[in-house]
């Protein structure tokens, strides 16, 4: 198959890498360019990927023969950016958070309708094959109804993680601390899998890092689906490690478990291996190893010209919602309704 699309990446940081191998790998499309403020990240990228580089990415969307455009920026940069890329006619892939705040968002998504393109999200943690038969496995109520869900997050983070990045660990820059950096795919899975969010209600402390940073290092919450499942969602960059993360679905015939890349059934008394994700990749292991699936799928969908199929800004503003829930439930005292006024 020809690659029909020309792609390129704004940011050579961290997330860089994982992106330019799966566009590398791709049936569709070819990286050509590559953006970052910092000349020597840009210049190093040219040498590993071939492909020409910018440190100002205006210059690069002025490029007509970019059809889609990688935003790997700090979070306070990707609602301006994709809304830039898009009024330049590109289709835009942003990393998570889709943006620090409902209203950025938004606006992103009537942008990208205004100019007939298309904004994906990297909530890559749907295309893992334990979410995808999970999923598969509560659509047929194969458990019953579903009674609860349960997903906790215990990471660390340490000061210098802070304090080195220049932007994490302010509400202006990061959007927030643990919630929207990362415990955001935990709470996207949990209302992915357990249905529509009526309310929330949570708390957020800094626990470790006062000082140090503004933002949480420590949030817990209770949320109430429409079905009648109720949640309960703990995270913390509090702990000594980075455990794996734990998602646990409870329905009335079983528990649907998620625990160190593999996906078990609960029934009767026995545990039953179900699938696993299966991927070695290279890069952390927390990112899990399904950006390369849902890239593809992104293209997939600019190339078939379908209008639906990837993880639109709609959808991702679901998990920003929840975070945004929990920090005014948190400062009220008050359980928070998806129904009232936002």
């Amino acid at each position: 198959m020809d690659k029909t699309l020309n792609a390129a990446i704004i940011g050579c940081g961290a997330i860089f890498k994982v992106h330019a191998d799966a566009i590398r790998d791709s049936s569709y499309a070819q990286l050509v360019s590559a953006v970052d403020i910092d000349e020597q990240k840009a210049r190093a990228a040219t040498l590993e990927y071939e492909c020409s580089f910018y440190t100002d990415y205006r210059e690069l969307l002025k490029n007509e023969k970019i059809d889609v455009v990688h935003i790997c920026t700090p979070h306070y940069l990707h609602a301006p950016m994709a809304i830039d890329a898009v009024r330049a006619g590109k289709h835009v892939l942003v990393e998570k958070p889709v943006a620090i705040n409902l209203e950025q968002a938004q606006e992103m998504a009537a942008e990208a309708k205004r100019n007939n393109v298309y904004i994906g999200v990297c909530f890559q943690n749907r295309y893992n094959d334990t979410t995808i038969r999970a999923k598969e496995i509560l659509q047929k109520g194969l458990l019953g109804k579903i009674r609860g869900v349960k997903g906790i997050v215990t990471w660390h983070r340490n000061e210098d993680y802070y304090t080195q990045s220049g932007w994490r660990g302010s509400f202006e820059t990061e959007g927030g601390g643990v919630l929207i950096n990362q415990a955001i795919h935990t709470l996207d899975l949990m209302q992915l899998l357990a249905g529509e969010v009526e309310a929330i209600k949570g708390n957020v402390d800094t626990r470790v890092l006062q000082g140090v940073i503004e933002v949480e290092d420590t949030a817990d919450a209770t949320i109430y689906f429409k079905n009648g499942a109720v949640g309960l969602f703990y995270a913390t960059n509090c702990y000594t490690a980075n455990s794996p993360v734990e998602l646990e679905v409870h329905c009335e015939k079983g528990l649907l478990k998620v625990d160190d890349d593999g996906l078990y059934m609960i029934h009767d008394g026995k545990k039953e291996w179900l699938t696993g994700n299966r991927y070695q990749t290279g890069y952390k292991d927390y990112w899990g190893g399904s950006h390369k699936k849902l890239i593809e799928h992104f293209y997939q969908c600019i190339v078939e010209q379908r209008g639906e199929g990837y993880i639109t800004v709609e959808e991702s503003m679901v998990s920003l919602k929840m975070i945004e829930g929990i920090y005014r439930s948190s400062a009220t005292n008050q359980k928070y309704s998806f129904e009232q006024p936002w």
